[in-house]
């Protein structure tokens, strides 16, 4: 298979819209009314009438609520695909996959794939929304019991191991806060632009060792979709289209038990190769990888996994300055998911669509023919990943 050749002529998958609510501390709405005014700005951006959507899906975050009931909402009628996906933080990618061999077949034509949340509520801390309650019994209650119970505790365990394993240092993992904030300071969609200096970054309080602070991601209100249709659909409508070329998904089920690779490798080693492969391009052809980073360590785990430096190098990558703005390889371009905005697998995905146009403005690259997307969810659970351009090629 050559570069674009995925699907029959006049069949081949492309993202012709993208709809983005406000984000960030955003109050007074559902997760539902995001999602559904997301779907009306993407079809509104791709210059498609409601009307013309006849595949839906959907993905909710941990307030729950999208589901099928949007197409209700949306008033669509005779939908020829509708389901939810639920792949946590990689299941934006799985969506546009999913969306893609829809398209390929035949199946839909025009595909609206949507993700949305409403965890903040206004005088709670973020990390509220993402709490652990109730017990467990077995492994689980051991868990708990003994603290390690959430989110944070557990990518805390991984990034540990990685750090007894390769000599990673707090300072490497800093380097990538630092970058991201850099990019941030550039897009007016973020919500953290303030200048970041590692000796900030050093300074931010412990969240669960060796993660602080500035080591987790944001958490925000909002929903973002994408309109995928073919390529001779998108032909005729007013946004440049950016192809889908190739896609691949890893999920290793890694028991937290001694022997396994957990916080070593994580499905990118397999889908990312996959899914170059499927594209026809290597890593040297990526203009910018835009990655899942829930951690400053998720993306220095993804970039040794994808092969942009060998294992264990990821921390002096990250510590050489490479990452940035002023660096030799461009990532999470728009501040990511650290200083951007939290919109699980939306938002790696979204600011690949908004440089394949070349809308990124002030942080808009110049090569970015083509970018590497990648969506991690659970604890290195599960993955998936994208191959974006500009052209089929």
């Amino acid at each position: 298979m050559t570069r674009g050749d995925a699907g029959r002529p006049g069949q081949r998958p492309v993202i012709a819209g993208l709809g983005m609510t406000e984000l960030g501390k955003v109050y007074g709405s559902s997760a539902a009314r995001f999602a559904a005014s997301a779907v009306r700005l993407a079809a509104a951006d791709a210059g498609l009438a409601l009307g013309d959507i006849d595949g839906l899906l959907t993905s909710s975050g941990m307030s729950g609520g999208v589901g099928l009931g949007l197409q209700r909402d949306l008033g669509l009628r005779d939908l020829r695909l509708l389901s939810e996906v639920q792949a946590f933080g990689s299941g934006a990618a799985a969506m546009v996959q999913y969306a893609a061999m829809a398209v390929q077949s035949g199946m839909a034509e025009v595909i609206a794939c949507v993700f949305a949340d409403a965890p903040l509520r206004p005088e709670q801390p973020g990390g509220t929304a993402y709490a652990r309650s109730g017990g467990g019994t077995g492994w689980a209650g051991l868990a708990i019991a003994s603290g390690a119970a959430s989110a944070n505790t557990l990518y805390a365990l991984a990034a540990r191991r990685h750090m007894l394993a390769y000599g990673t240092t707090s300072e490497q993992l800093g380097a990538i806060a630092v970058a991201q904030r850099g990019w941030a300071a550039l897009s007016p969609l973020a919500q953290q632009r303030e200048p970041l200096s590692l000796d900030d970054y050093l300074a931010s309080r412990w969240i669960a060792e060796p993660f602080r602070l500035l080591d987790c991601c944001l958490v925000s209100n909002g929903g973002i979709a994408v309109v995928v249709t073919s390529a001779e659909r998108a032909a005729g409508l007013p946004q440049p289209p950016v192809h889908v070329l190739g896609w691949a998904q890893a999920h290793p089920g890694y028991p937290m038990s001694a022997g396994s690779d957990f916080g070593l490798v994580s499905g990118a080693a397999t889908a990312g190769p996959a899914a170059l492969k499927m594209a026809g391009v290597t890593l040297a052809d990526i203009g910018a990888a835009q990655l899942y980073d829930c951690y400053t360590y998720t993306v220095l785990l993804t970039l040794e996994d994808y092969g942009f430096c060998p294992k264990g190098e990821g921390g002096p990558l990250a510590g050489s300055g490479a990452l940035g703005p002023a660096g030799s390889l461009a990532v999470n371009t728009g501040g990511g998911q650290l200083s951007g905005y939290y919109m699980w697998g939306m938002t790696p995905l979204s600011e690949a669509v908004l440089q394949a146009r070349g809308q990124a403005g002030e942080r808009q690259l110049e090569r970015c023919d083509l970018q590497l997307v990648s969506g991690n969810g659970g604890v290195l659970d599960y993955h998936s990943t994208l191959v974006l351009g500009r052209a089929a090629g």
